[in-house]
């Protein structure tokens, strides 16, 4: 796994982006942020590419459209 593709926690994903928690869940569900991933029975985390793809254009991201390669 290469250093843009590590899972990066909750905390992390806030700090970077400047969203709130709801307005970050809001965005996963209508499909404008990438969702998280599953990482065990309780927890959950984001790939670091997808996070950062919609940081270099959050105003056109839309789920399933990007092109980071990764799904």
């Amino acid at each position: 796994m290469s250093n843009s593709d590590r899972i990066i926690r909750l905390k992390t994903v806030l700090a970077r982006t400047g969203l709130s928690r709801s307005t970050l869940y809001r965005k996963i569900a209508e499909g404008t942020f990438p969702a998280q991933i599953k990482i065990s029975v309780h927890g959950a985390g984001w790939r670091e590419s997808c996070v950062n793809i919609w940081i270099a254009d959050p105003a056109t991201y839309r789920e399933g459209h990007a092109t980071s390669g990764t799904r």
